[in-house]
């Protein structure tokens, strides 16, 4: 299909921070990032963060929707009299290595689908109003295409949710829409950073690694650069749970051992609003500035009774005892600080060792993108274990940008990445006759064996729109549609489809008409790695005609 696509938007919806960046594709230099947001102007960035009524209508987002400090009264109303509902992280709630307590509790009434999609719907509206302000006459969505940002250990499960919130929000006309395109937070930074590959004495050939900081997830990607400014995978992308966010987890424990977990859980799903604001006070007086310095360190005293007085009613015991004698101050030194962050650094440290290996000595120059790249305490870090091995370690200038300039780059041209390095071991379930030496446990009534039959291998180097392809005909002559259960794997290999760490993907179910023809009915089945996104495609041998291009995912 001919697309008229006049304007490319990037979103980069981060678990801390979001923000969007758009340009003209008849003028790509001019590249705009969004600095004007409710209530705030000069940032690039505005909170991923939201305030319900108790209606669970969308009152504020973004900056406006941070909890604000105590007021004193029993209940802080909103104008309409209800009580708010500040939602924020809600991010990590799709996040599949992160167990179910230790996701971010949201308000009763209120998903994580409805939070995300909210929160696009209200940033849609600002993208609206920004490009119709900069070019009356567009046609959003039709003319407009957008690339949404994600962390590279994300399944294609986590991608496929965002689709239909971006749809559910008003950012595409149709599930589908091929107006819509991801990629990996990693990829996006290396894309940007192409621009300042020569400051860096790199070259064609040269490999260099992104590290994006961010507050959510840290993810990695190694790449080379290729004639044509284009850029090549060296290693599998990687990630972890160990952004910024994590730090502040940590703060929250550090109190919690002050007063007791069940005052802190209590406070927690009776007074959010207040646990977010002594969480942001504490990010302001401590976590921002922390270097790592004890010379330049200065304790601080964190007043419970100020930032946080609901805390106080489900303190009990003998921690009651001792934080009336403390008079409900809790001291910041520079030990307990840095405690708070030295499990998140080393996280991120033990990444990058792997990435470092997995890329046998080819990093010459390492970047370090995202908000928590800004912390000067990680920088220190970084550059201690691994300036020995990595000869540049640089913070790009508004690290904080990187990402959604980057992903505006490449919707601008999506030729940018030439090759990547699949993450997981694709395939399909496929039924053969059962021979000698199979599992007699795992022969069928009929004779006959379901398999796993592998189409693309974790760990190899695949070209944008390459093609896995596979073929199979219908089992019984009669039968009018066949069905194709595509599975994936983190194994190398695997012989069947419930071994461990195996999940199905989606189906694809199509008609097989021609029943005259029996068993002669062929289908060619296909994957494509064109984008972030696996399309699927099944062809008719016969007649050449495609049943379908994309298959529906199990949420």
């Amino acid at each position: 299909m001919n697309r008229d696509i006049r304007i490319v938007v990037a979103v980069d919806f981060g678990t801390t921070f979001s923000t969007f960046a758009y340009a003209n594709i008849q003028n790509p230099d001019d590249i705009v990032t969004n600095d004007s947001w409710p209530e705030q102007s000069g940032s690039f960035k505005t909170n991923t963060a939201l305030q319900y009524n108790d209606k669970f209508q969308v009152v504020k987002w973004g900056y406006p929707a941070l909890a604000q400090e105590p007021s004193g009264r029993k209940k802080k109303r909103l104008p309409d009299g209800s009580e708010n509902k500040p939602v924020e992280l809600f991010k990590l709630c799709l996040a599949s290595n992160l167990k179910p307590e230790e996701k971010p509790t949201l308000p009763a009434g209120i998903d994580h689908k409805k939070a995300i999609t909210d929160y696009l719907r209200e940033m849609g509206k600002l993208i609206i109003e920004t490009l119709s302000s900069r070019w009356p006459g567009i046609r959003f969505p039709q003319q407009v295409r957008v690339i949404l940002t994600v962390p590279a250990e994300w399944h294609d499960e986590a991608k496929a949710f965002m689709r239909l919130c971006a749809f559910d929000a008003g950012l595409t006309d149709s599930l589908r829409s091929e107006n819509l395109e991801f990629t990996t937070e990693p990829e996006a930074a290396a894309i940007h950073c192409i621009s300042i590959l020569k400051e860096h004495q790199l070259n064609v050939g040269s490999s260099f690694m992104i590290v994006d900081c961010g507050g959510g997830t840290v993810d990695l990607t190694t790449r080379t650069l290729l004639p044509g400014n284009k850029l090549g995978e060296v290693t599998e992308r990687a990630g972890g749970l160990c952004g910024s966010s994590f730090v502040d987890r940590e703060f929250v424990r550090y109190v919690g051992r002050k007063v007791g977990m069940g005052a802190m859980n209590k406070l927690q799903n009776n007074n959010y609003g207040q646990l977010q604001y002594m969480i942001q006070q504490f990010c302001i007086k401590a976590k921002f500035p922390f270097n790592g310095n004890p010379e330049e360190f200065i304790s601080k005293d964190f007043d419970i009774e100020r930032v946080c007085p609901a805390l106080m009613k489900y303190v009990t015991g003998v921690a009651e005892e001792q934080m009336e004698e403390a008079e409900w101050l809790i001291e910041l030194d520079y030990a307990s600080v840095k405690a708070m962050f030295d499990p998140v650094v080393d996280q991120i440290l033990q990444l990058i060792q792997k990435q470092i290996t997995s890329a046998e000595g080819r990093v010459r120059c390492m970047f370090l993108v995202g908000g928590f790249a800004e912390s000067q305490y990680l920088q220190l870090r970084v550059k201690q274990a691994f300036s020995r091995f990595v000869t540049t370690i640089a913070v790009p200038s508004h690290p904080i940008a990187a990402i959604v300039r980057g992903a505006l780059s490449y919707g601008l041209n999506m030729g940018t990445v030439e090759t990547r390095v699949l993450k997981w071991t694709y395939g399909v379930e496929v039924s053969s006759k059962w021979e000698r030496g199979d599992p007699v446990e795992r022969k069928t009534p009929s004779g006959r064996i379901f398999r796993f039959h592998q189409l693309a291998q974790r760990g190899v180097e695949v070209g944008v729109d390459q093609t896995f392809k596979y073929t199979a005909g219908p089992v019984i002559a009669t039968q009018m549609d066949m069905t194709f259960n595509i599975y994936v794997t983190s194994a190398i290999s695997a012989r069947y489809c419930d071994e461990d760490g195996m999940r199905l993907l989606g189906k694809m179910k199509i008609d097989l008409p021609d029943p005259r023809l029996g068993k002669n009915r062929l289908v060619e089945f296909s994957l494509t790695f064109a984008t972030m996104e696996i399309k699927a495609t099944a062809r008719n041998v016969q007649n050449g005609g495609v049943y379908q291009t994309t298959f529906d995912l199990e949420f």
